[in-house]
């Protein structure tokens, strides 16, 4: 059966994937405000994995945005 709303399913799509980058970005604010004066490895592999994390969200939901046709000129990545 054909879906006749298939504009509605990507844009609950998208907002599923920026809710995901919200909490992403929260979870790193949060890291950041707990961050001691003298990192140590520990706060630095927590650091890198917090930012690859965010980074993949905020992918998954660039793409989402193009599939629900939000794509904006001159802000794409160069």
């Amino acid at each position: 059966m054909t879906d006749l709303y298939p504009a509605a399913d990507q844009r609950e799509l998208l907002r599923r994937a920026a809710t995901a980058h919200t909490a992403a970005v929260a979870d790193l604010e949060a890291f950041l405000r707990r961050l001691p004066e003298v990192p140590d490895p520990a706060d630095i592999v927590e650091y890198a994995n917090l930012l690859t994390r965010e980074e993949r969200a905020r992918g998954e939901r660039q793409a989402a945005a193009d599939a629900a046709g939000l794509v904006v000129p001159g802000t794409e990545a160069e």
